[in-house]
């Protein structure tokens, strides 16, 4: 294993593209743009469903930061390739969760 500061998980369906394919895809893209750039001290990790995307995937999360990226397509991981694991800037529109930030769902009080 390569020696990394950041791991990026992404998720490759099967529900956030049709059978995965697209999100594979973009997976694949995701490697090529982080080999690219031999600077860059990532691992990269394809899962399957991450059940957060409701049909907004594919997801996509770095790490340590825990950031969760939504709706990753080509000019997104350009973007996040660039931006983020380069730049070290997330890149905010994207995002949909952060670690630490937030529930995932909440309960009323009159559920508790």
């Amino acid at each position: 294993m390569r020696t990394h500061n950041r791991h990026v998980f992404m998720c490759v369906g099967p529900r956030c593209t049709e059978n995965g394919l697209q999100a594979q895809a973009v997976f694949e893209l995701m490697g090529e743009k982080i080999d690219a750039r031999p600077e860059l001290t990532v691992k990269r990790t394809r899962t399957h469903c991450m059940v957060a995307c409701r049909n907004n995937g594919p997801i996509l999360v770095v790490y340590p930061e825990g950031t969760w990226y939504n709706r990753v397509d080509a000019a997104a991981v350009e973007r996040i390739v660039s931006e983020h694991l380069v730049g070290g800037k997330e890149v905010s529109d994207l995002i949909f969760h952060r670690l630490g930030e937030g529930d995932t769902c909440t309960l009323d009080k009159q559920d508790v």
